[in-house]
């Protein structure tokens, strides 16, 4: 079991609760759903916490950040129309590799997916939406934002690597690890460890902020949600704006 998850309950992660639904703030290395290789998932942890829990959505178990857990049937199937209606919005942030400004970029390339990977494929692939924007640029990454108005699987990543600028951490889509010695001066490997391990040892993609509509019969509230960076996700972005 990773360090992030031992002992952890759902109200650990809570970042909003009302009587319909919950927010948690995702900590990477946990599944969303039931994985027989791990003891813990987010619905065990939810269902725990309110019986007839259900999650709304997925996250990648290397993603974290803000996700959504209904209380209810009805909530559940309220969250799935408005994703149905695209009428949830999903921010992310994300590192990627080189120097990109991005000014609300439409990324529109057809993704097909297998169970396991997706790919752009103008062929077969199904119509998919990114809209990125750059939010801050270092040496040789940039922090990006990214709004998935599709939902296809591995969306961001995809896109984002067509785009030449491939998810930091992320080889399954060319994205390279990040060493402190490829971005330190006069890095002296023999002083910190006898292997050198990247500062970010998982995909740089962070669910940041979600907002949808709440369910209620009388009117529409919207619940708009931010996750902080968790620890790790907060040191990559640290170490990057120390050694510009």
């Amino acid at each position: 079991m990773h360090k992030y998850l031992k002992g952890i309950t759902l109200k650990d992660l809570l970042i909003f609760e009302n009587d319909h639904y919950l927010v948690i703030n995702k900590p990477p290395y946990i599944s969303t759903l039931d994985d027989r290789n791990d003891p813990v998932d987010i619905l065990k942890l939810a269902k725990e916490h309110h019986a007839d829990a259900q999650v709304c959505h997925r996250l990648d178990k290397e993603t974290s950040g803000a996700l959504v857990i209904a209380k209810h049937q009805e909530a559940y199937r309220h969250f799935a129309i408005m994703l149905e209606r695209r009428q949830v919005k999903k921010v992310y942030h994300a590192v990627v590799g080189g120097i990109h400004e991005f000014d609300n970029v439409s990324a529109d390339q057809p993704i097909y997916s297998t169970n396991s990977k997706s790919r752009v494929d103008f062929r077969e692939g199904k119509p998919s939406l990114t809209l990125i924007s750059t939010l801050e640029t270092f040496k040789y990454h940039t922090l990006v934002k990214c709004f998935p108005v599709s939902g296809r699987l591995h969306q961001i990543r995809v896109h984002l690597a067509f785009h030449k600028a491939p998810i930091s951490c992320d080889p399954v889509y060319g994205g390279e690890y990040i060493y402190l010695s490829g971005i330190k001066k006069n890095f002296n490997l023999s002083r910190h460890t006898d292997e050198e391990k990247p500062i970010l040892p998982r995909v740089a993609l962070h669910a940041h902020n979600i907002a949808f509509y709440d369910f209620d019969a009388n009117e529409e509230r919207t619940i708009e949600v931010e996750a902080p960076y968790p620890k790790d996700f907060g040191v990559l972005i640290k170490q990057l704006r120390k050694y510009l």
